[in-house]
């Protein structure tokens, strides 16, 4: 669990939409569960978990956008993602990979370390 008592798994899920709507322009679950190769189900159960949280709302065509609330935390997830997908990436890693470490990475490390690593990525494209 996060600072916001959020899981990597509603972090993901957050994220996943982010990504969503800034690509299709609206969500919709299956794409959710496409995307994150997970079962319709279990997009069924997270989303229920983020509406009931407050995190996402759902129109009555079953499209998903994220509160205000939502998209900060989306928004701070994705970052670090690139973030840290960038610096490896930047340190030779090949980007497939350097994307499957940061997603694992994003979630459980700490503001203080994840500044000194944009420091570095900065001092890095300098």
């Amino acid at each position: 669990m996060n600072k916001l008592g959020l899981g990597e798994s509603a972090e993901d899920y957050l994220e996943a939409i982010l990504m969503l709507k800034e690509k299709n322009g609206q969500v919709r679950s299956i794409d959710i569960a496409d995307l994150l190769e997970v079962t319709k189900p279990s997009v069924s159960n997270a989303v229920k978990r983020l509406r009931e949280k407050g995190y996402i709302e759902m129109d009555a065509s079953s499209f998903i956008t994220l509160t205000d609330t939502g998209y900060e935390i989306a928004r701070n997830v994705y970052e670090r993602h690139q973030t840290i997908t960038d610096l490896f990436v930047s340190l030779g890693v090949d980007r497939e990979i350097a994307q499957e470490d940061a997603c694992r990475i994003e979630h459980i490390l700490s503001e203080q370390s994840y500044k000194a690593l944009m420091t570095l990525k900065d001092k890095l494209d300098s």
